[in-house]
């Protein structure tokens, strides 16, 4: 009778993440230049189990790097142009009439929703109707054709991008809808010496090729196992009262609410807000080779998982006054202990 198969170690198992996670980062960086935080984000999104929404101009890179991530986890990749004739069937599917042995049926042709990895590119120029036809394969992780509801593979992420700058003929998303969104980042322009990298390998004869960390068939298990151990880091009670006075802070007449809040707020951050916070914090605590989330990795946390989620008022926009800075003067007033 055999022996058992020794399990891993829990320090083993974080050595693993960490490795894969940095490897990861380092084969999108070969096609890449720069936006390494861009990247780490979407890489943390992923293994949270969470989607991600990309504001940048045209010409950055978003579907590039989107998809080199997905050669290097060995994941399947879609992408859909949004556009305003788009229609929800163009997405999701439908039902096409098919002919065999004699009789017609009706048989499903998925859309492009079905991949692991989905970029909405220009979410943003689809109608109302088109953009909440992703509301149900981003919260539920299926969709639902004539009846029939369809299962997502998972790992399941959506990855939706913005253009900042052509707001004609555009319908920005619901609150509902960016409530849905783990992160929001932003891409900048290339630093000069960013810009000369990407000039020598874009118009030279070189050609980086990726490679995958995981064989197609065996990815999509060996990520699933990776997002379970992100559940099984630990929060302390202290820390989730941070947590916890961090989401009061930014709501208007909430416990702790500091005076700009209530001055250039209309709504705080959801309940969604800091379960984002919690697991972004978990992600960050094992690539710190910790099992355990310390204030600095919820710190790290605040801006891209809050700044989508905070509403402003017009006196807000009038005054120039953005989501970021209010964070900043929510966590600069907080008291933590430091460890």
């Amino acid at each position: 009778m055999g022996a058992a198969p020794q399990q891993a170690s829990p320090d083993q198992r974080v050595a693993e993440f960490r490795e894969i996670f940095s490897r990861a980062e380092s084969e999108v960086a070969r096609v890449i230049v720069g936006h390494r935080e861009v990247v780490r984000k979407m890489l943390t999104a992923l293994f949270c189990g969470g989607h991600i929404l990309i504001e940048g101009v045209p010409g950055l890179g978003k579907t590039l790097m989107v998809k080199a991530a997905s050669e290097t986890l060995g994941l399947s990749f879609k992408r859909i142009q949004f556009t305003p004739d788009l229609m929800p069937s163009d997405i999701i599917g439908t039902q096409v009439l098919t002919e065999a042995d004699g009789h017609r049926e009706f048989q499903f042709k998925p859309g492009p929703i079905f991949a692991h990895m989905v970029l909405g590119d220009e979410i943003n120029r689809a109608t109302p109707k088109t953009q909440s036809a992703v509301l149900e394969a981003m919260e539920e992780h299926q969709v639902t054709v004539f009846g029939t509801t369809y299962v997502l593979d998972p790992p399941y992420i959506v990855l939706a991008t913005e253009n900042p700058i052509e707001l004609e003929g555009t319908y920005p998303l619901p609150e509902a809808q960016m409530d849905r969104f783990i992160f929001k980042v932003v891409m900048g322009s290339p630093k000069p010496d960013e810009l000369r990298e990407i000039l020598n390998r874009t118009t030279g004869t070189a050609h980086a090729k990726i490679q995958p960390l995981f064989e197609p068939s065996r990815a999509p298990r060996a990520i699933e196992e990776l997002k379970a151990l992100v559940r099984e880091v630990m929060v302390a009670e202290p820390l989730e009262r941070y947590i916890i006075s961090v989401i009061g802070g930014c709501t208007p007449g909430g416990p702790g609410a500091i005076p700009e809040v209530s001055q250039y707020l209309r709504f705080g951050p959801s309940p969604r807000g800091a379960q984002a916070l919690i697991l972004c914090a978990k992600v960050n605590a094992l690539l710190a080779g910790r099992v355990s989330v310390s204030y600095d990795d919820i710190d790290d946390a605040i801006v891209p998982c809050l700044r989508h989620r905070l509403l402003l008022n017009f006196q807000a926009e009038a005054e120039s006054v953005s989501s970021e800075s209010i964070l900043e003067q929510v966590v600069k007033r907080l008291r933590k202990p430091r460890t």
